[in-house]
């Protein structure tokens, strides 16, 4: 399997066999039960449609309840399709769990990351200011956002104040430091996008296929 949804549990630090510390964030990865699954003959493209975090069936839609009744598993807060490996068959129903990562040294993790409102333009892109002494009168503003006489106008794109965070964003090539089963837990190391419990999708680097690949041409 492609990848599998998880949800961000926090950080801590773990050590290696030489004493060696190192940050980790813990991702709650599965399990998740395979709820439909897409054909070439049928859909076009072969993929599998997993789902994630029990939820009651009152707050789903009818046709969202027939879905998950259907397939024969709990109704799930989330859903979402990844691609099947080379060779890989699955059966709806079946759970797929953090297992799916062994092997795997490296992940890319999506999710939102933290709204922090409205905020200037220090804050959200890291301006300067200006001069907050000897007379300065533009302390923490834009400074001059347009020509005077052209275009005379206010070009689009330009960094000004606004809404910051809530958006996606992709953290790659992180290194998967340990897989732990009996805790459905994936520790990688360094930090991801999102706040607690937030929900992740963790997918498996095109890296490790890279690496593969220099292996396979160093050992020839």
């Amino acid at each position: 399997m492609e990848g599998l949804i998880g949800k961000k549990i926090g950080m801590t630090q773990v050590y290696d066999a030489d004493g060696k510390r190192t940050c980790v964030t813990v991702i709650e990865v599965g399990p998740c039960p395979v709820v439909q699954l897409k054909t070439l003959e049928k859909d076009g493209y072969e993929a599998a449609q997993l789902g994630f975090g029990p939820q009651k069936a009152k707050r789903l839609a009818k046709a969202q309840q027939k879905h998950f009744e259907k397939a024969g598993v709990e109704t799930m807060r989330m859903l979402k399709e990844f691609a099947l490996d080379e060779g890989e068959t699955v059966e709806v129903g079946k759970t797929i769990t953090v297992a799916n990562f062994e092997g795997v040294k490296y992940v890319d993790v999506t999710g939102v990351t933290k709204g922090r409102g409205f905020a200037g333009v220090i804050k959200r892109y890291g301006f300067a200011g200006g001069n907050m002494t000897h007379g300065g009168h533009s302390k923490r503003r834009t400074g001059g956002l347009a020509a005077r006489d052209l275009p005379g106008w206010i070009e689009k794109g330009k960094k000004m104040p606004g809404h910051m965070g809530d958006v996606n964003r992709k953290a790659r090539n992180l290194e998967v430091v340990a897989i732990r089963p009996e805790d459905n837990a994936l520790l990688v190391k360094g930090s991801i996008p999102g706040c607690r419990n937030g929900i992740v999708i963790v997918r498996k680097a095109l890296k490790n296929k890279v690496l593969a690949d220099k292996a396979k041409k160093g050992a020839k």
